[in-house]
């Protein structure tokens, strides 16, 4: 498949022209209301299970990434931040690791001094599963555990703008 780089965002060819509102080269929408939330079973680092219900109660930030994706590396360090700015207890960040072995990611975290809540996509089955096309793309889950918004493309996760977009999801009941 064909990839080209738009505004530091992986995307596949026919995804680069993708309509939508775009905000420096991010491009966000809304999870489509009909589409049913995919199943959701990871390992974490540690060879733990991970699923979606674990999160319930909190808004959850999924972030699909890879360690060879530029853009990806770039943004962890204030995504990570989210849970601190806004409460462990009600924000957590999940970063899904695209196919890449424990071994590779654990290597990234150490040399970048990065603590997130890492899981792994092994065979990428969640990824697909979840419909994800370019890294990096995040999803924000509400505390119900539904899909909302879908934000494809680097984000500084400490500019106004994307607190905008967890605070939004903290008022939703």
């Amino acid at each position: 498949m064909a990839v080209s780089l738009v505004a530091g965002l992986a995307l596949p060819a026919w995804a680069a022209d993708a309509p939508g509102p775009k905000t420096a080269g991010v491009q966000i929408s809304d999870w489509p209301r009909q589409r049913p939330v995919p199943a959701f079973e990871a390992l974490s680092l540690q060879s733990d299970p991970v699923r979606l219900s674990d999160f319930q109660g909190r808004v959850l930030v999924l972030n699909f990434w890879a360690t060879w994706c530029p853009p990806c590396r770039a943004e962890l360090p204030t995504l990570q931040s989210l849970p601190e700015w806004f409460g462990e207890d009600k924000v957590s960040v999940l970063a899904l690791n695209f196919q890449e072995a424990g071994r590779t990611v654990r290597r990234f975290l150490e040399s970048s001094g990065l603590k997130l809540p890492v899981a792994l996509d092994a065979n990428g089955d969640i990824t697909r599963a979840w419909g994800i096309r370019a890294f990096p793309t995040t999803v924000l889950i509400d505390r119900q555990g539904k899909p909302r918004q879908i934000v494809q493309g680097e984000v500084d996760w400490a500019s106004a703008t994307a607190l905008g977009w967890v605070e939004r999801l903290l008022a939703v009941r």
